[in-house]
């Protein structure tokens, strides 16, 4: 069995995360994630909520922490702390307050062999390791 590398890299944007997905996509690796943090509840949407594009958005929590799916009459409370989350505002590209200081967690599992040229394309498309 072929030796595998994990690579956990942390990014400011969804669509930075992307553009590395879609680069271990084309070289034939398929075992990329992209998680969004929040420091409050988040109902994740199997879709992304992206106003632009799709014409979804329901709430402006939804385009920035993809959390419209979550009800309105489940938690209030919730729902007032997503809105204050520093991604609402813009204010998340660095220093979030959680692991990796980003919003956005890419996780790779790499062959060995192409683990550096992983690690380079993160770097360059503006990803932490």
């Amino acid at each position: 069995m072929a030796q595998e590398r994990t690579l956990i890299a942390h990014f400011p944007s969804s669509t930075k995360a992307e553009v590395v997905v879609n680069a271990l996509y084309s070289k034939g690796i398929k075992d990329v994630h992209v998680k969004r943090n929040s420091r409050f509840g988040v109902s994740l949407d199997a879709t992304r909520n992206d106003s632009l594009a799709s014409n979804y958005a329901e709430t402006l929590t939804g385009l920035t922490v993809f959390s419209a799916d979550t009800p309105n009459d489940e938690n209030n409370s919730a729902r007032v702390l997503m809105g204050s989350d520093p991604s609402v505002s813009g204010f998340s590209s660095r220093g979030y307050g959680m692991a990796g200081g980003h919003a956005f967690t890419l996780v790779a599992f790499v062959p060995e062999e192409k683990a550096e040229e992983v690690e380079a394309l993160i770097k360059q498309a503006g990803g932490e390791i």
